[in-house]
């Protein structure tokens, strides 16, 4: 690292020291939780490479939701003055303009240029074609970087291989998560392999799994398959991971307020309570208008359950039927107990738009929601909205898959969680939207919770995942959401 690197924003102790460890080695994992400013490290972290002579172009690739970001917001707010740079966005669908402004990366350039693909795009063979051909051109001197590498988990992942092609053409390889570890230890294969071949020492994956996991042979039918029933050896996996990487956790280097975690119970209407019985029991149910409803596995029956506490199903014809349900009451008095602005986070469509349509009756021009079905061009603006403290804009209510990542929602200090997933990926970033670096504010987590349900069963798959990741990552495992056990 350079001496006098002329930093833009003042790096934290714990950002100048995991910029210092990734210095020039080729391979390097900040795996610095959500809200620690791994992004500004990185990009301090380029500059200086780009200073030494060691990179001139750089490919950062981040998810659908977040890799905008890069280019609107961490870039212009952490890339220093005294570097020339340019920034270059992928759009799998251009205009005229964006089509030119893409093309323009084949022109000399006196400086840093960054281009900022979204990692979806190398699941097409599009996005793998220019990816293929931005390695070959600039990977000599150039740096790759995948921002939430969990997205690359998967071995068998179209995306994961393609990326894996790809990083072997790029002197410099960086991977940035907070959760490296969201199912499992064999979360890290993939993602250590992109920094570079056998990275934690394997010639594939299955060689990987069968030094660290337990694996027992089942039949189901005719078909035989080896299913993981258990992990070790993971002292010498962390051991391995730490000789490349970078961890840090919010509480260890940020002078940030406590979260708070704190459930709301809500009971089920008669209706509720018959249609959950029977899908449970049965794993199918007639409705009154004769619809009707079957799980044919046992996903799809836990999210058939999930919907009916939510107040909807989803019919084998694909009608949606809406059920009464008092988690909307129950949603309501929360909000009527809480001051300053609010987040509201659920999985289902239909719950976001019942919520919205609550709340504007009961607040008017008071919410907006953020999801699958809000047009790119709103986005920015409910968050800029959002986050203005003056704007009258109090209540935003997002889907985690779409809202919950790389956005900055410090204005709320109240998180409520309608209906979660078993994803625990998407619940720790959706959490991390608010408790970052800008809150000055202690921020509650209220999860909404029908006893005895699926509910309880979500919440219970997701703390055993904080507590393997935990063990792999070698620390404590950090306080949760706790319940008590499901009867």
């Amino acid at each position: 690292m350079s001496v006098n690197y002329p930093f833009k924003t003042k790096p934290y102790k714990h950002q100048l020291y995991a910029m210092q460890e990734a210095g020039n080695k080729q391979k390097f994992a900040f795996f610095m939780e959500m809200g620690t400013g791994k992004s500004k490290t990185l990009i301090d972290n380029l500059g200086d490479l780009f200073l030494q002579d060691e990179v001139n172009f750089a490919l950062i690739i981040a998810p659908k939701g977040v890799y905008r970001n890069w280019v609107t917001k961490e870039l212009p707010e952490h890339m220093s003055d005294d570097i020339p740079h340019r920034v270059i966005r992928w759009v799998s669908g251009p205009s005229k303009k964006q089509q030119e402004e893409m093309r323009s990366v084949r022109h000399e350039y006196d400086g840093l240029t960054v281009f900022v693909m979204n990692v979806e795009s190398f699941s097409t063979s599009k996005g793998q074609a220019a990816g293929d051909w931005l390695g070959k051109k600039f990977g000599t001197k150039g740096l790759i970087a995948i921002d939430e590498s969990t997205t690359i988990k998967n071995p068998k992942a179209k995306r994961t291989k393609s990326l894996l092609k790809v990083a072997n053409h790029f002197k410099y390889r960086r991977i940035l998560t907070g959760s490296p570890v969201t199912r499992s230890p064999m979360d890290l294969f993939s993602q250590c392999e992109f920094l570079g071949p056998r990275t934690l020492g394997f010639e594939s994956y299955y060689a990987y799994q069968g030094r660290y996991a337990v694996v027992n042979k089942r039949q189901f039918g005719h078909h035989s398959f080896q299913q993981i029933v258990g992990y070790r050896h993971l002292e010498e996996l962390t051991k391995k991971v730490n000789q490349f990487s970078y961890r840090v956790l919010k509480k260890d280097c940020l002078d940030l307020p406590e979260k708070t975690y704190t459930i709301r119970y809500v009971s089920m209407t008669e209706d509720q309570r018959k249609m959950y019985d029977e899908l449970r029991h049965e794993a199918l149910t007639l409705l009154d208008s004769g619809d009707l409803v079957t799980a044919q596995n046992v996903m799809t029956q836990m999210l058939r359950l999930q919907q009916v506490l939510s107040g909807h199903l989803m019919t084998d014809d694909g009608e949606l039927v809406e059920l009464q349900t008092k988690r909307l009451e129950a949603l309501l008095d929360v909000v009527e107990e809480s001051s300053g602005k609010i987040i509201i986070w659920s999985r289902f469509r239909n719950d976001i738009q019942r919520i919205g349509k609550l709340l504007e009756e009961k607040y008017p021009l008071q919410s907006a929601s953020y999801y699958g079905d809000t047009p790119d061009d709103e986005r920015q603006e409910i968050v800029t909205r959002f986050q203005n403290p003056d704007s009258g804009l109090r209540f935003f209510i997002g889907n985690p898959q779409t809202a919950g990542y790389g956005l900055t929602l410090t204005e709320a200090n109240t998180v409520i969680y309608y209906a979660n997933d078993f994803n625990l990926e998407t619940r720790i970033q959706s959490e991390d939207r608010c408790h970052r670096i800008g809150q000055t504010n202690p921020v509650t987590y209220i999860d909404l919770i029908t006893e005895n349900t699926i509910d309880e069963k979500i919440v219970k798959a997701l703390r055993n995942k904080i507590d393997l990741g935990a063990v792999v990552l070698g620390e404590e495992a950090r306080e949760w959401l706790q319940i008590k056990p499901t009867k």
